[in-house]
């Protein structure tokens, strides 16, 4: 019997990198998970290769596009009759200074990564007062607590993203609803292969910054370790989320190592 022995789990961006590890890891813990992403064929594979795929469903679901959100929550509803927990994980990435990046890649990023997550969010809410509770996750990045080259929207959204999931905490309480947000530093996914340049094309190359970051299975124990106990927030990365105290506590310091770090 794992910790999350028949907990349904829905997770957004599950057809790669954390998202997808975070379905295999719970499943493998007994728990039945919603995989939602915008390419079913990559989530069927990594239904495939979950412990328990009987116990999961493939939902396609785009964060740019809300309006089958309702659908998809009385989908999952209907089938599972409950969401114990709610994994933000889906989201883009960005490659591009801010004066070189267009205004139509700023509010495409900010409507995936914060106008999406947010929406999926309030759709779900409903379901987890009228069970009597739940835990949403919100994933974050250590670009949610500092600005960095190459990540204007990126970190815009993220930093939002704390504001919206820290003031939900604060009201779901009474409804015995938590709430996690999680920093993760760098970590070995994809993600910069599908991060958006200044233009809106993807980045289409390995950063250093990934290849050599924190291992996603390593990444998802510290997580689902935090989730358990009901942190209500969780830095996981190696040594490059010291940045973070750093600037809480000698913001001079920090700033001058900041602007020596590569953006990739």
């Amino acid at each position: 019997m794992g910790r999350f022995q028949d907990k349904v789990v829905w997770v957004t961006g599950a057809s790669s990198g954390i998202g997808a590890e975070i379905c295999k890891q719970m499943n493998a813990e007994g728990a039945i998970v919603v995989l939602s992403a915008r390419n079913k064929n990559k989530l069927e594979e990594v239904q495939a290769q979950l412990v328990a795929p009987e116990k999961s469903l493939v939902l396609q679901l785009d964060l740019e596009d809300p309006s089958n959100f309702k659908e998809a929550v009385e989908t999952v509803e209907k089938k599972f009759q409950q969401i114990d927990y709610l994994f933000n994980n889906g989201g883009v990435s960005q490659r591009g200074e801010a004066g070189d990046t267009t205004i139509e890649v700023d509010r495409k990023i900010m409507e995936i990564n914060y106008f999406g997550t947010i929406a999926l969010t309030k759709m779900v809410l409903p379901v987890m007062r009228k069970q009597g509770g739940g835990h949403i996750i919100a994933m974050s990045s250590i670009a949610g607590k500092f600005g960095f080259y190459w990540r204007s929207a990126y970190s815009a959204a993220k930093h939002a993203i704390q504001g919206f999931f820290e003031s939900l905490l604060l009201e779901e309480a009474k409804n015995n609803i938590f709430v996690t947000i999680a920093y993760p530093g760098k970590i070995n996914t994809d993600i910069s292969m599908s991060a958006l340049n200044s233009k809106g094309e993807a980045h289409g190359e390995m950063d250093h910054n990934q290849a050599t970051g924190m291992p996603v299975d390593v990444c998802v124990k510290q997580l689902l370790k935090a989730v358990v106990k009901k942190k209500k927030s969780v830095l996981i990365g190696n040594k490059e989320i010291k940045a973070v105290y750093l600037k809480r506590y000698f913001p001079a310091l920090f700033w001058k190592v900041i602007r020596k770090q590569s953006p990739t």
